[in-house]
Formats: C-alpha cells, sequence, structure tokens
C-alpha cells in the first residue's frame, strides 16, 4: 500500500504523520508530498521513503497512490495559508484514493459537531485507521 502524505508551510502536521505512520507501519511505503522543498524535506526526515515538491509533484502523484493523509486544508482552494492551488485542490479532491483528512479548524472554517481534539489525538487516529486498512488489505 502507497500512502501519500501532503503538507505545507514548514511540514509540521505532515512531520508527525509520517513519524507516526512509519512507528506504527513499518513497511509502509510513505511518499511525502510537500507544497514547498522545506515542507517535503521535513516529512523526508521524519521518514517517508520519497519525496517531491510543488504543484506539479502534487497534481502527477495525487491519483497514483491509494491513501492521501493530511489536514483538511489540502482539499480547500488557498488552504494552507494561500499554498494549496486550485489546480492542487481538484488534483486531490478528484483522486480515487481513499483521504484520511485531519480537521484542523484554523481561520473562518470549523466544522459543525466535531469536538477540537489536541493534533496528536487526530494523527494517532489517522495511524489506526491506516494500520486497519493495511491489515485488510493482506487479507
Amino acid at each position: 500500500m502507497r500512502i501519500a502524505v501532503i503538507d505545507g508551510q514548514g511540514g509540521g502536521i505532515g512531520k508527525h504523520i509520517v513519524e507516526q505512520l512509519r512507528k506504527g507501519i513499518p513497511e509502509l511505503e510513505i511518499l511525502a508530498l510537500g507544497t514547498n522543498a522545506l515542507a517535503t524535506g521535513a516529512m523526508l526526515r521524519a521518514g517517508a521513503t520519497e519525496g517531491a515538491s510543488g504543484e506539479s509533484a502534487i497534481c502527477y502523484n495525487a491519483g497514483r497512490v491509494d491513501l492521501i493523509a493530511g489536514s483538511v486544508a489540502i482539499i480547500m482552494v488557498y488552504g494552507l495559508l494561500g499554498e494549496i492551488t486550485p489546480a492542487m485542490a481538484g488534483a486531490i479532491s478528484d483522486s480515487k484514493a481513499d483521504k484520511l483528512l485531519i480537521p484542523i479548524q484554523r481561520g473562518n472554517v470549523h466544522f459543525i459537531g466535531v469536538p477540537r481534539t489536541p493534533l496528536p489525538h487526530l494523527i494517532e487516529a489517522l495511524v489506526k485507521d491506516v494500520e486497519m486498512r493495511v491489515a485488510e488489505s493482506m487479507r
């Protein structure tokens, strides 16, 4: 199974996702896709298998993975303080890959009925979901 972790800015959320996925599922193929080289580098240092940066890399690879993980901002045009372009948001949203999105509630985005949960707990839930999917795919 191949998972793309998508992040921008400094790659902090993506870095934590990659670290926890690597701990929980060492054999998982993790593709770090950053909106910029800084974000990609942070995810690679955290243990991603390979990485690429920028709009073209995200648009090209979004349809070539089994799962996509990141914050909900990766499917919002101009998410991550404007780093998500319309093309990126479209490619990620259009991808047939299942999307595991962390509901980060920042700026003017609020998810009704979704309690504010600390980021480490959200990442833990994401990793458990991926572990379950990997186990199911091996049956």
